[in-house]
C-alpha cells in the first residue's frame, strides 16, 4: 500500500433568502444562505468528502445520512471533526488540502484568514496545511446568477 493517498470532493448547495450562510465554519453576513440538511457548509462538506475519499471510506452522505434526523441542522464542524477522527483511526494523517469556493457574492477573500484558522482548529492541523481559494463564475451559470454555491477540494493524506 502507498504511504500517500489523494482524494477529491465536490459539492453544491442552493442559496435561499433568509437562511444563515456558513462557509468554512464561519457565518458570513449575506441575505442568502445555503440550503441543506445540516448547516449546508459547502466548504466543510467538500473537505470531508476529499478526506474520506483519500482514505477509501466512501463519502459524507454515507457516514452522516441526510435521512437521519440527528444530523438535521448540525454544525458541519462536528462532522469534520468526526471525519478527521475516522481517518486518524485508520492510521492516516493530513498532508494538506487545497480548496476552491465558487461564489458570486459575498466576496470570500476577506474571510479566508478566519476560515483557515477555524478549519485548522477543528482539524487539529497547522494553518499551512490548508489552502482556501475563491472565484466567481463571471456571472455565468447558477453561481453567477447567485442561485447557488459550489466548492472543490483535493486532500493529501499519508500513513502515520
Amino acid at each position: 500500500m502507498n504511504n500517500f493517498r489523494i482524494g477529491f470532493g465536490f459539492d453544491v448547495h442552493q442559496l435561499h433568502e433568509g437562511l444563515d450562510f456558513w462557509l468554512g465554519g464561519i457565518k458570513l453576513a449575506h441575505e442568502k444562505g445555503a440550503l441543506g440538511h445540516s448547516d449546508a457548509d459547502v466548504l466543510i462538506h467538500v473537505i470531508c468528502d476529499a478526506l474520506l475519499g483519500a482514505a477509501n471510506m466512501r463519502d459524507i452522505g454515507y457516514h452522516f445520512s441526510d435521512k437521519d434526523p440527528k444530523y438535521k441542522g448540525i454544525d458541519s464542524k462536528i462532522l469534520l471533526r468526526e471525519v478527521m477522527q475516522l481517518i486518524r483511526d485508520a492510521g492516516y494523517e493530513l498532508g494538506n488540502i487545497d480548496t476552491t469556493v465558487c461564489l458570486q457574492v459575498p466576496k470570500v477573500n476577506p474571510h479566508i484568514p478566519t476560515i483557515k484558522s477555524c478549519l485548522a482548529e477543528v482539524m487539529q492541523v497547522e494553518e499551512g496545511a490548508i489552502s482556501v481559494k475563491a472565484t466567481t463564475t463571471e456571472k455565468l451559470g447558477f453561481v453567477g446568477r447567485e442561485e447557488g454555491v459550489s466548492a472543490y477540494c483535493v486532500a493529501l493524506i499519508y500513513k502515520k
